[in-house]
């Protein structure tokens, strides 16, 4: 018996994930912690699949790491985000 060939097909940034994960970015470096926790819930989780994936393999760590260097070190407490 033949088996059907599975193809798969990597995951995507949606273009509204796209445009959420720049108003994250805009929110951290504005001081608003709350909006982008906001951005980052809207997100969809097979977009939210491809940016965790594309971070890995461009910058070799995940967004959680990325917010908090950017927040002021990897030191800096999920708190201070707020």
């Amino acid at each position: 018996m033949l088996q059907p060939h599975m193809t798969t097909t990597p995951p995507r940034v949606s273009l509204m994930a796209a445009g959420e994960l720049r108003d994250v970015l805009t929110a951290i470096e504005e001081g608003k912690g709350p909006r982008a926790v906001a951005a980052l819930m809207a997100i969809d989780p097979a977009s939210w699949t491809a940016i965790e994936g594309r971070l890995a393999a461009v910058i070799g760590t995940d967004l959680r790491e990325l917010l908090l260097k950017s927040a002021g070190g990897t030191d800096a407490a999920p708190a201070d985000l707020y």
